[in-house]
């Protein structure tokens, strides 16, 4: 189970650092980027490379990110004149493009065979009793810091919802998600059983736990928006209750990560890969809540809402919005090189355009132009990828190959119901959803 946590929380910090990049670009500045995977691509090559030429890791890591970097800046000076049409067209040729020199320039990265055996950081580590709980203090702090924009949160939240209904719809909201839990585990557990005893032809288990789990999205999102109606405070109480499970949940991670820290030497490379990635992220996270909270992020959201009041103002829109597409894209180099670590082996077919509709995902769910939301959402795309991994195996009567379509079909309902109940995302704001805008 520690080496299970380990691994989701470093892809879940990875995910968030290149969500993040995506999110400056368009939920504050409205640049529509669906080729963030080629800034990830030279992130990743250029880092493994360098490394592999005796290059020490953070400087290649960082060389990767510059020439990411680099890559916005070409990218933005030649569309960014033009409309934002013409911007998307451009980074998914690019994306494209990248991968295939990756695949095709043998010379360079090895083609389809790809890049192994390249060094790891803080892989030969063998830190001592003080090393081992100045780690797990670092994870602490960053925990703790959490918890507490947690709390602050949340007391800003219930301060406005009189006692009697906050009781009221918390005991309600408990009793909705928990209903729902145990159907949905029911329904599991009776679709594995029937698969087990091979009573029920396979094509007809599939439609009926298909037609059930239609059935039960629709009732409870019916029951929902019955219960909206109904109960004073209810947006507030679900949201209360669904953000206290999740913080229990965060204490569970929290645990098997310091004991992973604490216990280094049974796997340095993931332990010190967790580490690197979560200070990362909070430093990062960090500096851009600090960056668009000043006047260079304010002029971003109001290019976002109407560019040429902004010009008319005397502002450099293209400036600025070269500016936003390159920082992005040396995150999106950051979260490169974290992959390539912990992937271990890199290959071309690592940075398939999915990987930018991944972390599309991620922003629409968390919420455009609110960077905690990009953090909650990828924590839950990498929850739900990991746990349905090996749960749905169980349940559906499907090969491995079909099994992962359904997977993404499934998160794509998911998305749907969520843009019906909550088009601006979970924490986001509904008018920085509009493409295009």
């Amino acid at each position: 189970m520690e080496g299970f946590v380990v691994s989701l929380v470093i892809f879940a910090a990875i995910f968030a650092i290149f969500a993040l990049g995506l999110n400056l670009q368009w939920g504050f500045t409205g640049l529509i980027n669906f080729g963030q995977v080629a800034f990830m691509t030279i992130g990743a090559y250029a880092t493994v490379l360098l490394s592999l030429r005796g290059v020490p890791l953070w400087l290649g890591a960082l060389i990767g990110a510059g020439l990411a970097a680099l890559l916005g800046l070409g990218i933005g000076l030649a569309t960014l004149r033009l409309r934002e049409d013409y911007l998307a067209i451009v980074t998914i040729g690019v994306a494209e493009m990248v991968r295939l020199i990756a695949e095709n320039e043998a010379w360079l990265t090895r083609g389809t065979f790809g890049l192994q055996s390249f060094p790891l950081p803080l892989a030969n580590w063998n830190p001592n009793w003080l090393g081992r709980s100045l780690m797990v203090a670092m994870l602490t702090a960053i925990a703790g810091l959490a918890y507490w924009r947690f709390w602050r949160w949340l007391r800003q939240t219930v301060k406005s919802i009189p006692p009697a209904h906050l009781t009221n719809g918390v005991a309600l909201s408990l009793g909705y998600l928990l209903s729902l839990t145990l159907l949905v585990i029911g329904l599991g557990y009776a679709s594995s059983t029937l698969k087990q005893l091979g009573t029920v032809p396979y094509w007809l288990l599939g439609v009926l736990l298909l037609g059930a789990m239609v059935a039960l999205v629709w009732f409870y999102v019916w029951l929902g928006a019955l219960a909206k109606t109904r109960i004073p405070a209810w947006s507030n109480s679900l949201g209360t209750v669904a953000a206290l499970v999740c913080a229990a949940l965060g204490l569970w991670v929290y645990g098997y990560s310091a004991s992973a820290l604490y216990h280094y030497d049974r796997n340095p490379s993931k332990a010190g890969l967790m580490l690197i990635s979560v200070v990362l992220l909070a430093v990062i996270f960090w500096a851009l809540e600090r960056l668009v909270r000043s006047p260079w992020g304010r002029v971003l959201k109001a290019i976002r809402e109407d560019e040429a009041v902004a010009r008319a103002l005397g502002k450099n829109v293209f400036a600025y919005k070269l500016q936003s597409l390159a920082i992005g894209g040396f995150l999106a180099g950051i979260a490169g090189s974290l992959y390539a670590w912990q992937l271990t082996t890199v290959y071309p077919d690592n940075f398939q355009p999915l990987v930018t509709f991944n972390a599309w995902t991620i922003v629409v769910l968390g919420g455009a132009g609110n960077n905690v939301g990009t953090i909650l959402g990828a924590a839950i795309f990498w929850g739900y990828q990991t746990v349905t991994r090996f749960f749905l195996r169980d349940v559906i009567p499907l090969d491995d190959a079909r099994l992962g379509a359904f997977r993404i079909m499934l998160i794509g309902l998911l998305l749907m119901v969520l843009m019906v109940w909550r088009p601006q995302g979970i924490l986001g704001n509904k008018d920085e959803l509009t493409l295009g805008k």
